[in-house]
């Protein structure tokens, strides 16, 4: 494993690297309560569909960690919590997954008082990070026949262990071709306007040692038809039920060029990222942000100041574009109508399982 994490829990408190300000500073910031976990998600200390969802989990378990007087008080206080953490960022369903599984432990039968409901809280919350670990490495293996033994990618936005608790999703399916000593080869798209893939999947890659080029997002087209690139792979915030992928902004425009030239392009991500009850991509709620993240890089105007601008963080990928959908489970072909409640019903038995064999012990 890379020696950084992108969160942890450490003594009754959630300890964040702050991606803000990689990678010129390695920073490590510890958040003591709620509050604190719902700026951090805001205000992208952390990031990834995945590393929020188990940040907002731990955040849930912060907030039960504070004195209560009786059941009532503690379980309004982390449903009021729960609330606050979903509402953060509306696009990627892993926050709310995660935060709904937390509160389902909380209110369990077996979480009779204060104490045992903080018991399950930060059980269920360590649970979920330890998953999405284990399920990381488990969709780089599912993936690995999918390469031949040189093989180009092209990357878009950072999937890596900064976005995802520890491994990595896209970026994951890499970092296993690597260490399973095939000849990787990386085009990262630098991902405006904030950069994810020049700031933090190239920093990643170097962690890695893994031979990347960092291209302009405008580039894509020209490297995938002159470059040699086998593979498109980015992560996900959203799978709709019948394929449609919400993803960081660009991604869109990827997938119709990849189409163009007849390269495979892969959505990877866990089967938390599924979401059976959101029909189809027009369905999913796309996020705004600040216009100067545009107009602006760091402190520095690159545009007239207070320029206005239009600031979607994510778009979505039709799923006729998609070639597949790698997931923990196995690999989802189309028609993803029918494949998709297949990984997420076996996930769901996985985790059954799971849970029965834990309650035996």
């Amino acid at each position: 494993m890379p020696p950084y994490h992108a969160i942890e829990w450490k003594n009754n408190s959630l300890i964040l690297l702050d991606q803000r300000l990689l990678p010129h500073e390695t920073v490590y910031v510890t958040l003591q309560d709620v509050s604190q976990v719902v700026s951090a998600i805001k205000d992208m200390t952390i990031r990834g569909a995945p590393a929020i969802g188990a940040a907002a989990a731990y955040g849930l378990a912060l907030e039960a960690g504070k004195p209560f007087r009786d059941l009532h008080e503690i379980l309004d206080a982390v449903d009021q919590a729960g609330k606050r953490l979903m509402a953060a960022r509306p696009t990627a369903v892993n926050l709310a997954w995660a935060v709904q599984r937390v509160l389902k432990a909380a209110h369990s039968p077996i979480s009779p008082d204060v104490d045992a409901v903080r018991r399950a809280v930060i059980a269920e919350a360590h649970t979920i990070a330890n998953e999405e670990v284990q399920n990381n490495i488990q969709i780089g293996q599912n993936a690995l026949p999918l390469w031949p033994e040189t093989v180009t990618f092209l990357h878009h936005c950072n999937t890596g262990a900064l976005a995802t608790v520890d491994y990595g999703t896209a970026l994951g399916v890499i970092r296993a071709a690597h260490e399973h000593g095939k000849k990787v080869m990386v085009y990262v798209d630098e991902t405006r306007p904030r950069l994810q893939g020049a700031r933090l999947t190239a920093w990643e890659l170097e962690q890695l040692g893994i031979p990347y080029k960092i291209i302009a997002d405008g580039a894509s087209g020209h490297v995938l038809r002159h470059c040699g690139v086998d593979a498109v792979t980015v992560g996900c915030d959203r799978i709709a039920a019948n394929g449609d992928t919400a993803n960081k902004i660009g991604t869109y425009n990827l997938a119709i060029v990849a189409r163009a030239h007849r390269v495979p392009f892969y959505i990877v991500g866990p089967t938390s990222t599924i979401d059976l009850n959101t029909p189809d991509g027009a369905a999913i709620p796309i996020e705004e942000r600040s216009a100067e993240e545009i107009t602006k890089i760091g402190n520095e105007w690159i545009a007239p100041k207070g320029a206005p601008a239009y600031n979607p963080a994510f778009d979505i990928t039709p799923a006729e574009y998609i070639s597949a959908i790698i997931t923990e489970q196995g690999i989802a072909y189309p028609p993803f109508a029918r494949s998709l409640p297949e990984m997420v019903a076996k996930a769901q038995a996985v985790r059954s399982a799971n849970l029965g064999r834990d309650l035996a012990r």
